[in-house]
């Protein structure tokens, strides 16, 4: 099955929610929505379900105009953030419950159930209710209620959330290698950038209703289109840093300068913006064109086995992604390595001139 979006816009209270949407999703294809919240991503896969309809535009698949088709009568199955199951059914009912609607023979019922179970590690919950089971086991057997049906469309809205880290890795290989073996189209809404590159397959950028950027998540991971795409897939956000580039040389903010390297030659004098993801720079040199920069740290946040490190100088502040646990004090100096060989380079507009992985010409 095929999904074609044309020209989908979707307008609530007189502000859009979606505006002027286009896309195409290929059968068997697994395909992640990337935004923050309250990007879209929800809206629109509501309106791919059938669940709302857009104020303009239309849905196709497979060639047919379904815009005006309700959910009921479209084969689609969705999980939500918040896990929906049935109380008053065993979780084996629960996941076979779609296949009954559906007339399914039981034996074949039966086999779809335990499979479907055992891939998503709850078989030994068959016999329970949804209430006697965690946050996490909830999860899954709705998960797997939708997943059990064979729908042309299976819709993620955001589904991991409440499963535990270990969980999440496991399932995310498994859906992709799922969907490989399907001719179904998966939609996964996320607002993790790791998640994203995680999943792989296609990653689209939403951004204030907006799509800004679509494509294989590699690519849009390393050439997005402008500033907003590249701080939507980085996280911490992407540092960037006004900058003006010479016949020999570039200078942030007129206080720090360093000699154009090879990547950076192919540029015209003129003024710029520098992007640099936060996981790219560190605390000790690796490499040739390493430029040292004199800061003092503004605030160490720990998060588990990483530390997002806050620095700042007079004239800009930048955010590190560092591996294990740093602990610093307010304003203690420190010196940080930055690889120029991996700066992004925007005009002051925001498109992306150059990225670290090729030159963009325009």
């Amino acid at each position: 099955m095929s999904l074609l979006l044309e020209n989908i816009d979707r307008v609530v209270d007189g502000e859009f929610h979606l505006n002027s949407i286009n896309l195409s999703l290929e059968p068997g294809s697994f395909n992640v929505l990337l935004g923050r919240t309250l990007a879209g991503k929800t809206s629109l896969m509501r309106i791919m379900a059938g669940l709302d309809r857009p104020h303009n535009g239309k849905i196709v698949m497979n060639g047919a105009d379904v815009t005006g088709v309700p959910v009921q009568k479209r084969n689609i199955s969705m999980v939500y953030q918040q896990f929906i199951n049935y109380p008053n059914l065993t979780v084996r009912e629960n996941i076979a419950s779609p296949l009954r609607l559906a007339k399914i023979k039981e034996s074949q019922i039966n086999t779809r159930v335990k499979e479907t179970a055992a891939m998503l590690q709850i078989e030994q919950f068959l016999d329970r209710y949804p209430l006697e089971l965690s946050g996490g086991q909830q999860q899954r057997t709705a998960m797997a209620r939708a997943l059990v049906k064979d729908a042309s469309l299976i819709l993620f809205d955001e589904p991991l959330v409440n499963l535990d880290y270990k969980l999440r890795e496991e399932l995310r290989v498994e859906l992709r290698e799922l969907f490989k073996a399907r001719n179904s189209i998966a939609v996964y809404a996320t607002t993790e950038p790791n998640e994203a590159l995680a999943l792989g397959g296609t990653t689209t950028l939403l951004h204030e209703g907006r799509m800004i950027q679509s494509g294989p998540t590699p690519d849009v991971y390393r050439e997005p289109v402008d500033v907003d795409a590249a701080d939507l897939f980085s996280e911490p956000p992407i540092n960037l840093v006004r900058g003006w580039v010479t016949e020999s040389e570039v200078t942030f903010d007129a206080s720090v300068h360093f000699p154009l390297n090879q990547d950076l030659k192919s540029l015209k004098p003129g003024d710029y913006r520098f992007g640099i993801r936060p996981s790219h720079i560190g605390l000790v040199p690796h490499n040739d064109d390493d430029l040292e920069l004199s800061m003092n740290v503004e605030l160490a946040e720990i998060s588990g086995s990483e530390t997002f490190l806050h620095v700042k100088n007079d004239h800009f502040n930048l955010v590190l992604q560092l591996s294990g646990v740093h602990a610093y004090h307010t304003d203690t100096p420190i010196k940080i390595y930055l690889p120029t060989h991996k700066l992004f380079v925007f005009n002051l507009g925001g498109k992306m001139i150059q990225s670290p992985s090729r030159l963009v010409k325009g």
